[in-house]
C-alpha cells in the first residue's frame, strides 16, 4: 500500500506543480506555503515546464526492492526553465550518459508497482532530448 505521504503528494507529482514567491520570485518544487529565500509567505500556485537540463546525477547500482528489475538506472536533479530543482529517474538510455547540461523532457510515467494487489505509482521521468 502507498504510504500516505504519496497520497498527499499525488498533486504535486500528477500535475508537476510548483509555487512561486511573488515577493522574491523563488520558484520551488514541491510547492510550499513559506518562500525558502525571503520567508514570505505571499506564494502563489504553478504548473511547471516540462522540459529542462541535468544538474547533477548518480547511477543507482543497489536499488530498493520495488526497482530491482530496472537497475542499474540513473538520478538525476533536473532545473526547470523556471528555476525549480527536482529529482527524478532518468529512463530510456545508458545511465552512465546522464551528464550534467543534459536536455531533458519530464514525462508522466509508472514509477513502480507496489503488492500482491498491484497497486500503481506514477510521476515523472527524465526522458533525455535527441
Amino acid at each position: 500500500m502507498p504510504s500516505p505521504r504519496y497520497w498527499r503528494e499525488v498533486p504535486n507529482r500528477y500535475r508537476l506543480e510548483g509555487a512561486k514567491c511573488a515577493d522574491c520570485g523563488k520558484v520551488t518544487f514541491p510547492a510550499r506555503h513559506v518562500c525558502p529565500d525571503c520567508r514570505s509567505a505571499n506564494m502563489e500556485a504553478m504548473a511547471l515546464s516540462r522540459s529542462g537540463k541535468v544538474v547533477t546525477s548518480t547511477v543507482v547500482r543497489t536499488p530498493p526492492d520495488d526497482l530491482l528489475m530496472e537497475s542499474p538506472y540513473a538520478v538525476a536533479v533536473v532545473e526547470t526553465p523556471e528555476g525549480a530543482r527536482l529529482m527524478v529517474q532518468v529512463a530510456d538510455c545508458d545511465p552512465e550518459e546522464v551528464l550534467p547540461g543534459m536536455e531533458v523532457s519530464l514525462e508522466f510515467r509508472l514509477i513502480r508497482k507496489e503488492g500482491h494487489g498491484g497497486i500503481r505509482c506514477y510521476g515523472h521521468k527524465a526522458v533525455p532530448v535527441v
